[in-house]
């Protein structure tokens, strides 16, 4: 039985009178896909800054492998295990794929990293994982290029290649397919999948064939709230969560033909 990793006690995020997130508690389980749902304005992305040290949290407890982070700045949380993509891509524009992967990698030591006087082994090591992770993200045939250069699509594979070099144990993922193609979609899709064999992947996504298909447990947000919480079966299956967000989007094709000819 999976345990947890990742663990969030009634935490709330406020903004003067303004309360984003709401006494919000999750249990995230190592070696899982945990998707965060809910339309627009929901907290989802206020939530993920809290967990990840971005935003401090008004009140709460966060909690990674039983220790508490809540009080860690964000780039401390990263040596705790804890990485995250952003909606917005972000890249060394001027490096090529290699030299973002190795950067990346050499990052999860920083002291050493910036040392000129570094052991030339920790540079391998270094180029090393980015080779493998070049060929994790199917990005070979680019490897050289400028990540400026590259597709959409490639540059959000290559972002979530840059957070997997760290090493992390939790990896959060903000709208990885935003604004992808449909053949890009499929490959980022296949590469979440495979990211529980090593990490826990907590991810944000709006596209419900991908949430349905790969995630282990879902939490539907509603009005800085947690509305549901669940398997996948249970979510699609659950009313108030229809009624709030999915709707026919996840009913499938035969409800809305049905209701159409109904209404003709």
């Amino acid at each position: 039985m999976s345990t947890s990793i990742l663990k969030a006690v009634n935490v709330t995020k406020r903004y003067g009178k303004f309360t984003a997130v709401n006494n919000i508690t999750l249990d995230i389980l190592r070696g899982t896909v945990h998707s965060v749902i809910g339309p627009n304005g929901a907290g989802k992305t206020t939530l993920f800054h809290t967990l990840t040290g971005t935003t401090p949290i008004t009140e709460g407890s966060i909690l990674v492998e039983g220790e508490e982070v809540s009080h860690l700045p964000g780039y401390k949380r990263v040596r705790k295990g804890l990485a995250r993509s952003f909606q917005v891509t972000s890249l060394f524009p001027n490096l090529s794929v290699r030299e973002n992967l190795r950067l990346a990698a050499q990052g999860t030591r920083p002291a050493q990293a910036l040392n000129p006087w570094k052991r030339p082994e920790l540079l391998r090591q270094a180029c090393d994982v980015a080779e493998q992770l070049v060929v994790r993200l199917s990005l070979q045939g680019v490897a050289d290029r400028l990540s400026s250069e590259l597709s959409h699509g490639q540059q959000r594979r290559l972002e979530v290649g840059m957070a997997m070099a760290g090493q992390p144990k939790v990896i959060f993922l903000d709208e990885p397919t935003s604004g992808m193609g449909i053949d890009d979609i499929a490959d980022m899709k296949k590469l979440i999948h495979s990211l529980r064999d090593n990490y826990t992947v907590v991810l944000i996504e709006h596209n419900m064939d991908i949430v349905m298909d790969i995630s282990d447990s879902i939490t539907v947000m509603q009005q800085g709230q947690i509305l549901a919480q669940g398997k996948p079966d249970e979510i699609r299956n659950d009313e108030r969560v229809r009624r709030a967000y999915l709707g026919s989007m996840i009913t499938g094709g035969k409800k809305a033909e049905k209701e159409t000819g109904e209404a003709s």
